[in-house]
């Protein structure tokens, strides 16, 4: 595939569209991009004559098709129309690579929107045709025709009309001509009817866009993913991650250990109480999630249209759309109750990303602990020992690190990233349209998926397989010696309280600190206590709970 152009000077730029290169801006060639940036500038001083590809030994056909924006010279293979992606060549982040996928949106424009159209009077020929274009997108057949980024215009119109839009075949040229205006869904439809691509016959505004807006279609695709991606992959996920860390709550719940706080030595508990605070932690996280769904399932915008006033709509078509939505998703979704709030305002997403960020800080205090409790093996804590899944270092052999805690906390640390972002988009609502809305969506539509996803890794890889050290633990705890680590520690102290009071107890650990020695062999000194009281009142097992 080549791109030709000839200029005033009868100069001829003419260069391959290098199809095995890494694209910058995909799925299209860097070099291609570039020089299609240049062609742009040179025909908007006049230059260009023509702007055209051409195909090896094959016929120069061309022709023309009208756009909003001007006349382009087209071949009858490709409908090269360059303004959207060209003006949006800002990193490679793809839109349907961020959860927010071309069938989300093939799914409210086919199945959905023509059902309802059809009702309405929409020719049922032509909305049958759409609703099997669109069926193709969600299969994922023209997943080549989605090249749009993130970044874009604020409302997702580029998104929308893509879905509405474009194509031909699969090559690099065609590839960025999808992103011309109105024509994924209209020019195949049309095709499935017999018709050939940029004839219009199936209209990409009158028949795809009909009664709809990007302004309130958008939106509405992101409530619907949103709400298909919490039920059907994130909370599964966090539940198995609870389920988890429960049953090692009750696998540990014998084994007590030394508590510590601010780092440092504090009471006893056991090491299932320990993990009962994971799994609490992991449940309330739950729940915080399944608290936000009333608002993710009650503001659907569909039926809004430009600015939530409805036009170019019928009575009742809103309620239709979203009882339709209800039925395809099995989700109880309803109509935004005001129309004007839903474009404008995306609170409900703010608020779900402040539930993950909440989750998020939860798994960070989870990991962390746990690849400090598994620390060492000789000169760490050492408390636990972690699955040995891979190699850990290049240069030092047998060493194995904590992966799965890394992998997680940077996960967290990107969700709570995200959620700055998602918050400062979500405060940009400027009078009737939040103008932020592919930033809100794939930010939270990403955090829901990296959270899912390293959940269930960290699950699957750590927790599942993380055991005791029992005997560090029984050496702490067991040994008749009072010179084990557990005896010396100070905090045991605190045991003393109810019976030599706080100022006396804390005489004894400091005695012990600075001198080295043992509880009982400071309390003896000081004489606050006798042997055998001491022995009575500081019993490790007897520290983890409230006595009778």
């Amino acid at each position: 595939m080549w791109l030709k152009a000839e200029v005033m000077e009868n100069r001829c730029v003419d260069r391959p569209s290098s199809p095995g290169a890494q694209p910058a801006c995909p799925p299209g060639s860097l070099e291609l991009i570039k020089l299609a940036l240049e062609l742009l500038k040179l025909s908007a001083k006049g230059s260009i004559r023509s702007l055209h590809t051409i195909h090896p030994n094959a016929g120069d056909q061309k022709q023309v098709e009208q756009m909003s924006q001007g006349l382009l010279m087209l071949s009858s293979e490709e409908s090269l129309s360059l303004h959207t992606l060209y003006h949006f060549c800002i990193s490679n982040t793809l839109l349907n690579t961020s959860s927010l996928h071309p069938k989300d949106l093939s799914l409210l424009l086919g199945s959905i929107l023509m059902n309802v159209n059809m009702e309405y009077g929409l020719d049922p020929s032509i909305g049958k045709a759409i609703m099997q274009a669109a069926q193709e997108v969600a299969e994922g057949k023209l997943n080549d025709h989605f090249p749009l980024v993130i970044w874009q215009t604020g409302s997702g119109t580029q998104s929308n009309m893509n879905a509405n839009e474009p194509c031909g075949g699969r090559d690099v040229t065609s590839c960025l001509s999808t992103c011309s205006s109105f024509q994924v869904i209209a020019n195949r439809a049309a095709e499935i009817l017999g018709h050939k691509r940029g004839e219009k016959f199936v209209h990409p505004n009158d028949h795809v866009n009909r009664s709809q807006s990007s302004n309130d279609t958008f939106p509405t695709v992101m409530h619907i993913a949103a709400g298909v991606e919490i039920n059907s992959r994130f909370i599964p996920k966090l539940k198995q991650l609870h389920t988890s860390l429960h049953s090692k709550s009750l696998e540990f719940k014998d084994i007590i250990k030394i508590g510590r706080t601010h780092t440092q030595d504090a009471t006893p508990l056991t090491l299932g109480q320990e993990f009962s605070g994971y799994s609490t932690q992991v449940k309330y996280g739950i729940d915080r999630v399944m608290c936000t769904l009333p608002r993710m399932y009650q503001y659907l915008a569909q039926g809004g249209t430009a600015v939530g006033t409805g036009l170019n709509t019928k009575k009742g078509f809103d309620v239709k759309i979203a009882a339709t939505v209800a039925e395809e998703t099995n989700l109880p979704f309803i109509t935004s109750e005001n129309k004007f709030e839903a474009l404008a305002a995306h609170d409900a997403f703010v608020e779900t990303s402040g539930a993950l960020n909440t989750i998020s800080a939860s798994l960070m205090k989870i990991g962390n602990d746990i690849r400090l409790l598994g620390s060492g093996p000789s000169c760490g804590l050492g408390e636990l020992t972690l699955p040995e899944n891979e190699p850990g270092s290049s240069i030092m052999p047998g060493k194995v690190n904590p992966t799965q805690c890394e992998a997680l906390t940077m996960v967290c640390a990107q969700v709570m990233g995200n959620h700055v972002a998602i918050t400062v988009g979500g405060s940009n609502g400027h009078f009737e349209l939040n103008v932020y809305k592919p930033l809100i969506a794939s930010g939270l539509l990403c955090s829901l998926r990296l959270l899912g996803d390293a959940s269930a890794s960290f699950e699957k890889n750590c927790i599942r397989g993380i055991q005791a050290n029992q005997e560090r633990i029984s050496k702490l705890l067991h040994e008749a010696s009072l010179k084990t680590l557990i005896r010396m520690s100070l905090m045991l102290v605190t045991s003393l309280n109810p019976k030599i009071g706080y100022d006396n107890a804390a005489a004894v650990a400091k005695k012990a600190h600075k001198e080295g020695t043992t509880l009982k062999h400071a309390a003896l000194n000081l004489g606050v206590l006798t042997s055998e009281e001491f022995e009575k009142l500081v019993v490790p097992e007897k520290m983890i709970g409230p006595s009778d």
